[in-house]
């Protein structure tokens, strides 16, 4: 009974830390996500790109997050491979300082933090500040997940098995080592695995030595983690976290061959072992930081290692090609719904190759680019008029209310897809045609804002779509207040230009028909594609089918 209760507080403990990990990563991409794009692409030195992966890390509380945000943004072409190598170098240094700060004696705080987040969370109107809620308990959870650690660990510290597993480690350096990788990779965090170390190392269940291996293979599993997620991405992305892992990988090696011959006893007369194991994480990614000259060098290698996929040039428009929509499933309503399911999300990959280019920060098209735009924009509309065709053949008849419903909604989803690539091609491609070809230009701020409304546009339209496979509800209503920010923020933008516009600025007087007309086209864009929300969250009870107050009748 004593083992099972020992297994459950410990399962129960890791669990909570994980979660609350998770808890505050989400709520600041959540809160600040759009901004973290214009941060990692813009131009920058190896200098500050390292400088920025640390500060990403610190804010994401995860390394891997950074790589993973990093290998996207080189997969579009936005990011090159050195300063990506080097941003995911300082991720490596930021996580490790995440690792000190959480391994502080800082208790008290837990009270605190949930009663001001939960307060926040529970009375703020604001998206961010609901989501600053959310950070603050998420980092009380996980000073609460690291003090049941102790808990747990602390009774079976004088036991039997204990001692005779520390032993068997102490002699064995390859196993704590996979062991320490294993961790890692299984609970997809390395901050949270090597904070587990630091208490166990705390509460003398583990001696130094073989925290610090078992440390150096968590730094190992986490760099193995990246690689697992960015699997499907591109060539490109895969070779960022390929490199990372090579990084990591190699120098983890050979530290822990090196601690062979060392006695890591010397220093506890200088710190606690439990801080020497932080100090230890903190200098082996410190280290890790002499790549970053060779970081563009890595890069040949890595292309002869990892080839472009013959497919990555072509997998979106082999989607657009090839339709989803099966006839000889359309006696079965299950399967004809999932057919229509599938061609709703082909239509979006269609919707995000035609946008996603013309908002990007250098817009300069061949003329067989735009062609091709033009070719996505007929396949968009052809799709949606074999779609329409497709449900009024399926048999509905067959099909429960809430099905039938389901499937309606999904072709009224299509055709704002269909209107969202219209924006595209109609309103949003002459301006940026008229800005890569020096006719418009505009001012600073101006431009940045813009630059801003993009970023969240983007970010609208991958929420969005992931939510088209999902159908989460928390995503859903997220989706729905970032509709209303989006608005807001837009009107915010238009009177900071009329402001321009009267104080006299020349460049936005000469820029105000395409500065305002951009801004209704994203305002327009970003309705049609953040309309997926609104049926979810109806159906789950968590909207109201009007906003209108209705006055009593007398």
């Amino acid at each position: 009974m004593i083992i099972l209760y020992f297994l459950t507080s410990l399962f129960g403990a890791t669990m909570l830390l994980l979660y609350a990990v998770r808890m505050v990563q989400t709520g600041i991409e959540r809160a600040y996500g759009p901004s973290f794009k214009r941060l990692i692409t813009r131009n920058q030195s190896a200098l500050r790109a390292m400088l920025t992966g640390v500060v990403l890390a610190i804010v994401l509380q995860s390394a891997t997050a950074v790589t993973l945000l990093t290998a996207g943004f080189s997969s579009s072409g936005l990011l090159p491979f050195g300063i990506g190598l080097v941003l995911i170098l300082g991720a490596d240094l930021g996580s490790a300082i995440v690792v000190q700060v959480l391994s502080l004696n800082i208790d008290w705080l837990v009270p605190l933090l949930i009663g001001v987040g939960g307060w926040i969370f529970l009375k703020a109107e604001l998206r961010k500040n609901k989501q600053l809620g959310r950070i603050m308990l998420g980092v009380a959870f996980i000073l609460l997940a690291l003090r049941f650690l102790r808990e747990t660990v602390e009774p079976i510290r004088d036991s039997n098995f204990l001692p005779a597993m520390v032993v068997y480690l102490e002699n064995d350096a390859v196993t704590a080592f996979l062991i320490g990788a294993v961790l890692a990779l299984v609970m997809h965090s390395s901050v949270a695995t090597v904070l587990m170390c630091v208490v166990l190392v705390a509460i003398d269940a583990l001696p130094l030595a073989v925290g610090i291996t078992l440390v150096l293979g968590a730094n190992l599993g986490g760099a193995l983690v990246a690689v697992w997620l960015t699997r499907s991405m591109k060539a490109s992305a895969r070779r960022l976290a390929a490199a990372n892992l090579a990084a990591r990988g190699v120098t983890a090696i050979l530290c822990t061959i090196a601690l062979q011959f060392f006695d890591v006893s010397v220093a506890s007369g200088w710190v606690s072992d439990a801080q020497a194991l932080v100090l230890a994480h903190l200098g082996f990614n410190t280290l890790l930081l002499l790549f970053v000259p060779f970081a563009s060098r890595l890069e040949t290698p890595l292309t002869q290692l990892i080839a472009e996929d013959a497919s990555d040039d072509t997998q979106i428009d082999g989607a657009q090609a090839a339709s989803a929509l099966d006839m000889s499933v359309l006696d079965s309503p299950r399967l004809s719904m999932a057919c229509l399911r599938r061609e709703v999300h082909r239509m979006s990959y269609i919707v995000e190759n035609l946008a996603r280019p013309v908002t990007n920060k250098v817009f300069d098209p061949s003329p067989a680019d735009l062609a091709h735009m033009k070719a996505q924009r007929r396949n968009l509309a052809s799709a949606l008029s074999r779609l329409r065709e497709y449900f009024a053949q399926m048999n509905t008849q067959e099909m429960q209310k809430k099905d039938v419903k389901i499937v309606s909604e999904l072709v009224d989803y299509a055709s704002n897809l269909d209107a969202a690539g219209d924006i595209v091609l109609r309103r949003m491609l002459p301006v940026a045609l008229a800005r890569s070809q020096k006719e418009v230009r505009f001012s600073e701020a101006g431009w940045s804002e813009l630059l801003q409304a993009y970023e969240r546009m983007n970010a609208n339209m991958t929420l969005a779509f992931d939510l088209l496979i999902s159908e989460d509800v928390e995503g859903a209503r997220q989706l729905f207040l970032e509709k209303d920010d989006f608005v807001k923020s837009q009107s915010r933008s238009k009177k900071r230009h009329f402001a321009r516009v009267r104080n006299g600025d020349e460049t936005s007087l000469a820029s105000s028909n395409q500065h305002l007309e951009t801004l209704a086209a994203l305002r327009d864009f970003n309705r049609m594609i953040v309309s997926l929300a609104d049926p979810i969250l109806l159906r789950n009870g968590q909207l109201l089918e009007t906003r209108l107050v209705f006055k009593s009748e007398t």
